[in-house]
């Protein structure tokens, strides 16, 4: 069986497992549809959605947990992650740089989802479970797009979170997150509300949609999971907001966005659909930083080339299918209407001419 279906059946008899503790009396007078429906819409990939067998009773009438119940039901299936990572500074050379993140436990077999920022670059990473004991873990995948990623341990019989619905999130909805603050305080719970919908925040420079709580995230809680009255995982903790007076501030990617990029990451180690323009940019925007690179401009620029396509490193990006643009975030948001195999047509400045380069945009495996 693939893995990315082993999710799925994992999820449904977690969902099934979830209700057997209260409503016995209730499952015995209803009947688990044979049929699937689909919860969560593969935006990525619309032919290949997951789907989840379902209980015929109003989810309504599900009773509410207390928080240690919700804390008990998930404190074996919230990890720590430490990651190394290799850096060269001038004066000492090479040194190795420490990081500390959360994660979430998705199937018994040690499928874990944390965020890609937590092991961005990471050389080695390990996870610690609840009961303390350590693994080295793999990538299977990592997307900066949504900040996630996948990892894989080698082992068997852990305890993976019942997944939730958070289309069915309301504001004033209980939260409680489980994770790891400051990297050394593993299973920490802390509770709140949530405490807004659909937030457009910026994170590392990418716009993304989160939700909001009033629950306390700090340091190292990234990656790790907010969970909602049912004691179900409904977002993954990926930003805290802070600053002179400011409290009760932190956000977390909803479930449901991601749900079908952890499959495909999962299943292929990268998201489906995500186009490659096969360059990297950097944005010089003042006039200092330019003459600090002996350019005579500030833009958008071309900083590395790593495919098959006419640009070089220093070419100034003006038009993007005649859009002029000024910043890396302004071409992104092109990108965003791309479809793999599309064409792009660039007007670049380089050195004193004008430069058409067209580039078809190919799969992003990485």
């Amino acid at each position: 069986m693939k893995r990315s279906k082993a999710i799925a059946i994992v999820l449904a008899i977690s969902l099934l497992s979830a209700f057997s503790g209260y409503a016995g009396s209730m499952l015995a007078n209803q009947v688990l549809i044979n049929n699937t429906i689909s919860i969560f819409e593969d935006s990525h990939t619309p032919n290949s959605q997951l789907e989840f067998a379902y209980l015929d009773f109003n989810l309504s009438e599900r009773t509410a947990l207390s928080i240690p119940e919700i804390a008990q039901l998930n404190k074996d299936s919230v990890v720590e992650i430490s990651t190394e990572i290799v850096q060269w500074g001038s004066i000492v050379g090479q040194y190795i740089s420490k990081g500390a993140g959360s994660g979430v436990i998705l199937t018994a077999d040690g499928y874990i989802v944390t965020n890609a920022h937590v092991i961005d670059n990471a050389h080695r990473i390990t996870v610690r479970l609840d009961n303390g004991l350590e693994h080295e873990a793999t990538l299977l995948g990592s997307d900066m797009l949504s900040d996630i990623a996948v990892l894989k341990i080698d082992a068997e019989n852990l305890s993976p979170v019942n997944i939730g619905n958070s289309a069915n999130l309301t504001v004033g909805d209980l939260a409680v997150v489980i994770g790891s603050p400051l990297g050394r305080l593993g299973g920490t719970v802390t509770e709140g509300i949530i405490s807004a919908l659909d937030r457009q925040i910026e994170v590392e420079g990418q716009e993304m949609t989160l939700l909001q709580t009033s629950a306390a995230i700090n340091p190292g809680n990234s990656g790790g999971g907010i969970f909602n009255k049912h004691g179900e995982l409904v977002g993954i903790v990926n930003a805290k907001t802070s600053g002179s007076g400011i409290e009760g501030l932190g956000f977390a990617i909803p479930i449901n966005s991601v749900i079908s990029i952890i499959d495909d990451l999962i299943e292929f180690g990268y998201v489906i659909g995500r186009v490659d323009l096969g360059f990297t940019m950097i944005d010089v925007l003042d006039r200092r930083l330019a003459w600090l690179y002996n350019l005579n401009s500030t833009g958008v620029y071309v900083l590395q080339v790593h495919a098959d396509v006419d640009l070089l490193p220093g070419d100034r990006i003006i038009t993007f299918n005649g859009t002029q643009v000024f910043t890396s975030e302004n071409i992104n948001k092109l990108v965003e209407e791309l479809e793999v195999g599309d064409i792009v047509i660039f007007e670049v400045k380089r050195g004193d001419k004008r430069v058409k380069v067209e580039i078809q945009v190919s799969q992003k495996v990485s």
